[in-house]
């Protein structure tokens, strides 16, 4: 079934044709201008288009024109006139009409020509939703490993709760792998076949998040030139995953509460409910509590997503899973040509605390590949900080030097100067993993100016990560 706008300005025809389209299943309204279709528009969606070329106010090849232009998504266009050109139907194709029916017309050639072009407009709305998806799919992280007690009890909660339609909340440090957690309730869940949409509440300014979870309609703000399909809408079917929820600022709470509460919401500057089916998946490094005591997240709406939680533990919690993360890091990274991880490098990394938990430890793999001679990994290839234990409580002062640290077999301060530009790196990437890689957040963490974090980000290399 088919959305359809009937466009003319001859009334009886419009009733021929809406009788006729609607015998056939399809949803029709109808409109006698040009102006008037415009405006409906705005306001719903259509599948189709069939619209008269000479019209009143707005006539057809105007209004395909500012379809074309203004919105983000136009309705397949099948162009109706007594009056054909060759050069008003070359016109109307160049302008990107699906199509044209010269009067008379055979109803069920215009049938099948509304079957064809719903097919169409089916199939680009399917192709943007799951660009959507593989833009906001992280493919980079590992897969899940479980070797320790606690990781085979997370799994086991995932795999009792992913068939259900109950909203989860996924807590843990940054880095701990909640993303990959709440993909898997999705692949394990009815929706596996539709969209997984993620957004992490951290990374975008406060004015855009919402039109980034909602949409936005044309002229809603200064820059919105076309309607925008909102998160919620990409993810209908599906499930949508939003980590670092509790980063949300409180205006837009009783926005989402409601959201959540009706399946239905306004885009940003839109007068017409959208109605969507969407699974929340949510995640958090806050403690909820907290979150709840400094008044900045709704207890109402902790509720609403807290249906059922999964607690993921700090890696320094599950050293089980160290040496086998590691490994299967490393294949992941260089394949048939992984390097070979000796003892001493093994036990380094299974003492290490990991602050920044299985993101730190990708990290530090990366490096060590980099710097690995004959196939091997030794403590040589792995941060100074890992094997000296000296980065857990380290952080970055204004002019880069390390305020303080924590010694273990040897004293920071006579560590070298490449020990501590290594120190100071994985400080600044561990600052940029809390806040979503928030520029400006990381700056105000760090107590630096942004000025001096892009100077470190060009030198570190990690302007593009």
């Amino acid at each position: 079934m088919a959305k359809i706008l009937v466009v003319d300005d001859e009334s009886n025809l419009r009733l021929v044709v809406q009788k006729e389209m609607s015998r056939l299943g399809h949803e029709v309204e109808t409109s006698s201008d040009g102006e008037a279709a415009w405006s409906l528009t705005e306001e719903r969606d259509f599948d189709v288009l069939l619209c008269d070329i000479n019209m009143p106010r707005l006539d057809g090849i105007g209004l395909l024109r500012r379809l074309k232009e203004k919105r983000q998504n136009p309705p397949e266009v099948i162009m109706l006139t007594g009056h054909a050109t060759v050069e008003t139907a070359i016109e109307a194709m160049k302008l990107g009409a699906y199509d044209y029916l010269t009067k008379p017309y055979r109803i069920t050639e215009l049938a099948a020509l509304v079957t064809q072009a719903a097919e169409k407009q089916k199939l680009k709305i399917d192709n943007q939703r799951l660009r959507a998806q593989l833009e906001r799919r992280n493919t980079e992280m590992p897969e899940i490993v479980a070797e320790s007690p606690q990781m085979k009890e997370v799994l086991r909660l995932v795999q009792r709760v992913a068939r259900s339609e109950t909203s989860v909340l996924i807590t843990g440090e940054s880095g701990t792998g909640k993303e990959l957690i709440a993909q898997a309730l999705h692949r394990l869940s009815p929706r596996a076949t539709a969209t997984f949409v993620d957004l992490n509440c951290a990374a975008l300014q406060d004015n855009l998040l919402e039109s980034e979870l909602f949409g936005h309609e044309a002229g809603a703000f200064s820059g919105a030139r076309g309607r925008k399909l909102g998160l919620f809408e990409i993810a209908d079917g599906g499930t949508l995953f939003l980590d670092e929820v509790m980063e949300m600022p409180m205006a837009l709470q009783s926005k989402l509460l409601r959201a959540l509460e009706t399946r239905s919401f306004f885009r940003v500057g839109g007068v017409r409910k959208v109605e969507v089916n969407v699974r929340l998946v949510a995640a958090t490094n806050r403690k909820a509590e907290q979150a709840l005591a400094e008044g900045v997240f709704r207890s109402d709406l902790l509720y609403r997503i807290n249906s059922f939680e999964i607690h993921i533990p700090p890696l320094r919690e599950r050293r089980e899973d160290i040496e086998p993360l590691a490994r299967y890091i490393l294949n992941k990274i260089a394949g048939a040509n992984a390097p070979e991880l000796m003892p001493p490098a093994i036990e380094a990394l299974c003492s290490y605390h990991w602050t920044g938990n299985v993101r730190q430890l990708r990290n530090c793999l990366e490096r060590a590949v980099l710097l690995a001679d004959n196939g091997k990994i030794t403590t040589r290839e792995l941060p100074p900080e890992v094997v000296y234990k000296t980065a857990s409580t380290v952080s970055v002062s204004y002019n880069g030097v390390p305020k303080e640290t924590a010694s273990a077999t040897n004293s920071f301060q006579n560590a070298s100067p490449t020990a501590l530009r290594e120190v100071e790196k994985q400080q600044i990437i561990n600052a940029l993993e809390k806040t979503g890689w928030h520029r400006g957040k990381t700056a105000e963490l760090l107590g630096i100016s942004p000025s001096t974090l892009y100077r470190r980000l060009r030198e570190y290399n990690l302007e593009t990560r």
